[in-house]
């Protein structure tokens, strides 16, 4: 959620850090946790009216959510340059890299974890019911690469801003055709129902609408006032925006899971298990396969932070629209948001101590 044109300008040698909201996220959750909780239990018909009001009849979309999820996502989408695709071509390998873990080892990867771990080891303790509801919320999970806080971790490793620009921006169009058939199949095969009129309502809800939005905004707005005024002047005022969108989703969410989350407090730390070795074995792998491919660090380290972490609004979203507010799959979706930070920025620290295994970046080729 930090704006990308502040990026390309961190090339001096100081400390990088992350402002007040992102360095403190996992706390402004876990208050979020606390304060939501507190919502559902102690303002019960509240929370069954909100919990009730749908984007459309029948859609099974949560419109208070969907709203949100709105101002959080659009403007994510204004950021991006799709005329920076143009490049690709140029420097092909971290983009094959990272497309390859994001699109094939990342979602049939946590498909196997999830299983292990749920409907194998975790089963006496969770249940038959609930181990196929947190395998179909991590496989949601995984099957939505990260967009917006990508810019957040490259910034932090001295990532290229431009390329890092590219993937995002090709992680956003893959999208579109392939999160709800990889979904689809996957939580079919875990056990659920997977109404694919629902996931394909929620690409168009959730994707497709931002992302016409976001482009047309920007597209005219830039030829009206300039790419400098647009970047420097216009997107900055969302950010607040945005940040208070997030906050008020986890606090409805945690209060829509506010049963579910007292009943079983355990299961947060069990579904917390197959996502944490998810990040750390995708952030590896990509990381090792780009250092085997004499990648440049600028290009090898945001790639492996992007194959690490997730769009967690999307699968957030997705996985209420599917299963509701108040479902297992959500919770685990929203367990995805709790480790995201305090797991990223180890990765950042490893990133940047194993910065001189990289060719510099006049030597490699990415």
């Amino acid at each position: 959620m930090t704006d990308p044109t502040t990026l390309s300008s961190a090339v001096s040698p100081e400390v990088k850090r992350l402002n007040l909201f992102e360095r403190y996220l996992t706390l402004w959750v876990a208050l979020c946790m606390v304060g939501g909780i507190a919502i559902g239990k102690l303002l019960p018909q509240a929370t069954t009216f909100l919990r009730s009001l749908e984007f459309a009849s029948g859609s099974q979309i949560n419109g208070p959510i969907a709203v949100l999820i709105w101002l959080m996502i659009i403007p994510m989408m204004m950021k991006i340059d799709f005329a920076s695709l143009r490049g690709v071509t140029r420097r092909p390998k971290g983009i094959v890299v990272t497309l390859f873990v994001n699109w094939l080892v990342k979602p049939f990867g946590m498909f196997v974890l999830g299983w292990l771990f749920f409907q194998i080891l975790f089963l006496p303790i969770i249940g038959e019911e609930l181990a196929r509801q947190y395998t179909a919320g991590v496989i949601i999970l995984a099957a939505a690469p990260c967009t917006a806080m990508v810019f957040v971790w490259s910034y932090l490793t001295d990532g290229d801003p431009a390329y890092t620009l590219v993937q995002v921006a090709l992680n956003d169009l893959l999208m579109l055709v392939l999160f709800a058939p990889i979904v689809g199949l996957l939580v079919g095969v875990a056990g659920l129902a997977v109404p694919f009129n629902v996931i394909l309502l929620s690409v168009a809800v959730f994707i497709v609408v931002p992302l016409v939005i976001g482009t047309l905004t920007r597209m005219l707005l830039v030829r009206a006032k300039g790419a400098a005024w647009f970047e420097a002047q216009f997107l900055p005022q969302f950010q607040p925006l945005a940040v208070l969108a997030l906050l008020v989703t986890l606090v409805l969410i945690f209060a829509f899971q506010a049963d579910n989350i007292l009943q079983h407090p355990l299961h947060v730390i069990l579904i917390a298990i197959p996502i944490l070795i998810q990040v750390y074995f995708n952030s590896s792998l990509v990381y090792g396969l780009m250092w085997w491919l004499g990648v440049p660090h600028s290009i090898a380290a945001p790639g492996a932070l992007i194959g690490a972490s997730n769009f967690f609004e999307l699968a957030v979203a997705t996985a209420i629209a599917l299963y509701g507010p108040d479902s297992g799959a959500a919770l685990a979706t929203v367990v995805g948001v709790l480790v995201e930070v305090p797991v990223m920025l180890s990765v950042c620290s490893v990133c940047n101590r194993t910065r001189n295994w990289f060719p510099s970046p006049a030597v490699g080729s990415g």
